[in-house]
């Protein structure tokens, strides 16, 4: 076992800004081990092995949500697998609700850029024009 670590040598040793280590305690993430007389947060290998659990399973794809069921599973007595890969399930469906988003959005950028294209010989920007137009068109608001 390590020496004891302050709230800053935990976040540097995991390569993280203080802020976080602070914030995942307030999500019920990380607790120190101890805190010293003067009420210094003092922690042990076990939360930095914590610390770094977390941050890999938010570069896997997990939200903090998931991350702390995925805490809770590591830390029982039974293997957790199947609940896992429901967690898994449903990061990948969003992942691929996401990625269609993008592929429209991506569609529309093409044709904007299309457009842009075709009237810039004009002298004009079309797309500046389909904004502009929208921006005419909105709602307006009702005042009761």
């Amino acid at each position: 076992m390590g020496p004891p670590y302050t709230i800053g040598q935990l976040a540097r040793a995991a390569r993280v800004p203080t802020s976080t280590v602070r914030y995942y305690e307030r999500r019920g993430l990380l607790r120190p081990a101890t805190r010293t007389g003067s009420n210094y947060r003092v922690y042990r290998d076990e939360e930095l092995d914590r610390l770094v659990f977390i941050r890999t399973a938010q570069a896997t794809g997990f939200v903090l949500e998931d991350i702390a069921t995925l805490l809770g599973l590591r830390d029982g007595a039974t293997a957790p697998c199947q609940e896992v890969q429901s967690l898994i399930e449903e990061r990948l469906g969003d992942v691929a609700a996401r990625l269609q988003d993008l592929r429209q959005l991506k569609r529309s950028l093409e044709s904007s850029l299309e457009l842009c294209r075709r009237t810039e010989r004009d002298g004009h920007c079309g797309v500046i024009e389909t904004l502009s137009d929208a921006s005419r068109r909105r709602p307006s608001r009702r005042h009761r």
